[in-house]
């Protein structure tokens, strides 16, 4: 799954995270994909535990993977697929609810406008 050399000029942290990024491009990796956990990707690599969770950390940093407690380490939703996915179901609400109350898609922009501004003084 993933390689490393030792030998080359960049430090084997960053060809980890490297190899993580080109996975899930790729679609190797796919969201929601378990990696392995720390240590036995160092002994499967013949690298330090350090090596491998400060590459970790670097990728959770950036929202690339997240740990979920006990059961391990996932590839995260990108930002974007994220904002896409509250986009979309944004969208399906407010059609929704402009249906029933028979508002037009301004007035459902005026009403939440108004409702976050309110949300932000108070």
């Amino acid at each position: 799954m993933f390689t490393v050399d030792p030998a080359a000029s960049t430090p084997v942290y960053e060809q980890l995270v490297e190899c993580v990024l080109r996975d899930v491009s790729s679609g190797e990796l796919m969201v929601g994909d378990r990696i392995p956990p720390v240590r036995a990707l160092a002994s499967e690599l013949g690298l330090s535990a350090g090596t491998v969770a400060k590459a970790y950390r670097e990728m959770e940093t950036h929202g690339v993977i997240e740990t979920r407690g006990r059961k391990g380490t996932f590839i995260a939703q990108g930002r974007d697929d994220r904002d896409a996915a509250a986009a979309r179901a944004a969208a399906r609400y407010l059609d929704e609810v402009a249906g029933q109350l028979h508002y037009s898609p301004e007035e459902c922009m005026a009403l939440v406008q108004h409702a976050l501004r309110a949300r932000s003084e108070g």
